[in-house]
């Protein structure tokens, strides 16, 4: 006898799901497969949400119960991405530093996205697809650095309560949260740049942050000549 379905499953914060949420959730990761598809083979301008809707057999209504517009389900992945680090940083053990704990959370979040429990739309792959999309999108690039922005703030918020600092007097919080989100966008950008990075997919994506973390310390405090 095959196996029968079971009742609940987990989700990726490990967070319970009963029947009913599954299904939302299918629906979900099939709108954003769907657009995903469709954006990189048509581009985000010429695809409608309508065409969206009908590529998953579902009505405009339906869409909007999900996503406000298009701009968003175009950014779900990297939302989703965005959400498991800020999930990974809030789990770190406490006697890590700050730049020790947000190092660890951006690699252990891209290697969790790209495992094979992580292989559908909201897959480290799928992220890394969509990069170049966004870079050469004015709208999608105005809306990731907004959400870039909002993180920060997060990981500032984060990093403050961590360390018993407030966030309004003490510099550091933001300081370093706004250094790390420099690291990680110019480690995306080389990502789009390098063919070799492209064809080993996460563990290129993640030997790239890895290299542009290696280089943060002397970049700051050492000597350029040599």
């Amino acid at each position: 006898m095959a196996a029968q379905p079971t009742e609940a499953t987990t989700d990726p914060g490990c967070r319970v799901l009963g029947l009913r949420e599954r299904k939302k959730q299918r629906t979900r990761d099939s709108l954003v497969e769907a657009a995903h598809r469709l954006f990189l083979v048509h581009g985000y301008g010429r695809t409608t949400i309508d065409e969206i809707a009908a590529t998953v057999d579902v009505s405009q209504r339906t869409f909007f119960r999900y996503f406000e517009n298009k701009e968003e389900v175009a950014l779900a992945v990297m939302a989703d991405a965005e959400d498991f680090f800020i999930e990974c940083l809030r789990r770190r053990p406490a006697e890590e530093n700050p730049l020790e704990a947000m190092r660890a959370s951006i690699t252990e979040s891209w290697r969790s996205l790209g495992s094979v429990e992580h292989a559908g739309p909201g897959s480290v792959t799928a992220a890394l697809e969509l990069f170049e999309l966004i870079e050469s999108t004015p709208t999608l690039l105005a809306a990731h650095l907004r959400h870039t922005a909002e993180q920060e703030r997060q990981v500032t918020v984060i990093l403050a309560e961590r360390e018993g600092l407030d966030p309004v007097t003490d510099l550091r919080p933001r300081l370093l949260a706004a250094v790390f989100g420099a690291v990680v966008r110019l480690s995306h950008l080389s990502w789009t740049s390098d063919a070799a990075a492209h064809q080993v997919g996460p563990d290129g994506m993640i030997a790239l942050i890895e290299r542009h973390f290696d280089q943060l310390g002397p970049a700051l405090a050492g000597s350029w000549r040599h």
